[in-house]
């Protein structure tokens, strides 16, 4: 999945929020303020070419629509995090977290909590602490 700018990201936020397909002028109303027209066309044309978004034509109108869902797009760009940062090790994310004070105790207790019913439900057995 090819990585957004900055201007796309805002868009396809937008996008998601709506939830439903749109045409360009509605977009432009949901966003805080209000950038031209020809502007957010051009974006929503890039996100098009590169498969975020489909669009349905009826004559020089288009009606747009999401084709990667928010969590398609959370999970791609986690995916890259991991992989670029952390070498694929998600321990080495957590120790991370856990150095620069992101995760207190509590918040380690609780992951604990979620990995072991993560391997109940899944048959697999939780590692040992």
């Amino acid at each position: 999945m090819e990585a957004l700018t900055r201007a796309e990201e805002r868009i396809m936020q937008t996008v998601w929020a709506l939830n439903r397909p749109f045409f360009v002028k509605e977009l432009i109303e949901k966003l805080p303020d209000n950038p031209p027209y020809n502007t957010v066309s051009s974006v929503v044309r890039l996100l098009e070419t590169k498969g975020f978004v489909g669009y349905k034509a009826y004559g020089r109108t288009h009606e747009y629509f999401a084709k990667i869902s928010k969590d398609e797009h959370r999970k791609g760009g986690f995916r890259k995090l991991l992989e670029s940062y952390f070498n694929g090790s998600p321990a080495s994310l957590l120790s991370f977290m856990a150095e620069e004070k992101h995760l207190t105790s509590n918040k380690l207790e609780e992951l604990q909590r979620m990995i072991d019913n993560q391997h109940r439900s899944d048959g697999s057995e939780p590692s040992d602490r």
